[in-house]
């Protein structure tokens, strides 16, 4: 099943004081689940955490089946499993990550996804020009 459109939202009201906050918490389980009861089938849904130049963390929910071919990311990225199972590929690599588990990826790496049942994860994407232009 390919993916139809991309539904994002941001949890937490952005005002100017939202950039400036040194702390940030989320109720994961509760987002989860709030994402859950208006998840249609054939939908990838994405919920933006946090989004600031250096970084962003988004939680993504994919139905099983979900197919994401082709994607080169040109930052260093983390997918955490908070449910579910995905399988990565990379041109030389395959794993499967299941409930729990935490992948890494350098930056300029192709890959592709595929969820092997109702999956949603934690992804954080780092900005590393942002990162090495402030050394």
């Amino acid at each position: 099943m390919e993916t139809e459109r991309l539904k994002t939202e941001n949890p937490l009201p952005m005002d100017d004081n939202s950039f400036n906050a040194s702390l940030f918490t989320f109720d994961l389980p509760t987002i989860i689940q709030k994402m859950k009861s208006t998840w249609t089938n054939g939908e990838l849904n994405a919920l933006i955490l946090l989004k600031k130049p250096a970084k962003q963390i988004v939680l993504t929910a994919l139905h099983e089946g979900t197919k994401i071919k082709s994607f080169q990311s040109y930052d260093s990225i983390t997918f955490q499993i908070m449910e579910g199972k995905l399988k990565f590929r990379t041109r030389k690599e395959s794993v499967t990550l299941d409930k729990g588990q935490l992948l890494t990826l350098h930056e300029n790496i192709k890959y592709s996804l595929t969820s092997k049942e109702d999956t949603v994860f934690l992804l954080t994407i780092a900005n590393n020009s942002l990162r090495q232009a402030r050394i």
